[in-house]
């Protein structure tokens, strides 16, 4: 069975993808706002993990709806969880098995059981998060383990992560990113594989 597997990238949803390749025929899919969007980084990530890739268009109008849901709160988490429900919901139309790397402390991007279960019913799709039961400490040490994995600040390194998009979309605006995220936000980005 084919799982759809949302991938920023990074350590979480590259290690979510090798548990669950264990199952399924595991294809990434990394979601981008703007149909221009290239993301050479990410592909290169996928080629090391040696499975398939895909590149998904959210369209700009949900951008839009991200940024004004970001302002009108004042921060960033129900705008990240808004795009990551549409992503989950995009590959639940193509695939019998849906998963991501949210791990057991993640709070942003995180859907409420309600969502899950509603997406699961409507859509008959699984929606599946294998990292959910390990903490932070775990997944460092299993990505230590399994993978070789570059660090940087948002927007430094180039992964496929909402955040750098919708952060460009609200400078467009002329408002300063920098007081609606959190300061010194690191990213990780795959570069190879280890031979274990």
């Amino acid at each position: 069975m084919e799982a759809g597997v949302l991938f920023s990238g990074g350590k979480d949803s590259a290690l979510a993808a090798i548990l669950l390749a264990r199952d399924y025929e595991v294809e990434l899919n990394t979601c981008v706002f703007d149909s221009n969007r290239d993301v050479p980084a990410v592909r290169a990530a996928a080629a090391a993990l040696d499975l398939p890739f895909q590149r998904r268009v959210l369209g700009n109008d949900l951008l839009e709806e991200a940024v004004d849901l970001l302002l009108s709160c004042g921060y960033p988490n129900d705008a990240i969880n808004m795009v990551h429900l549409a992503a989950v919901e995009a590959l639940s139309r193509e695939y019998g098995v849906v998963g991501d790397g949210t791990r057991r402390e993640d709070r942003v991007p995180r859907l409420e059981r309600s969502a899950v279960q509603h997406l699961e019913t409507t859509t008959g799709c699984s929606y599946v998060r294998p990292l959910l039961g390990y903490g932070k400490p775990e997944v460092e040490r299993l990505a230590g383990r399994l993978l070789v994995v570059q660090y940087g600040e948002t927007g430094s390194i180039g992964n496929g992560d909402y955040e750098q998009e919708i952060r460009s979309a609200v400078r467009a605006r002329g408002i300063d990113p920098a007081s609606l995220f959190p300061s010194r936000h690191l990213q990780s980005l795959v570069v190879g594989k280890r031979e274990t």
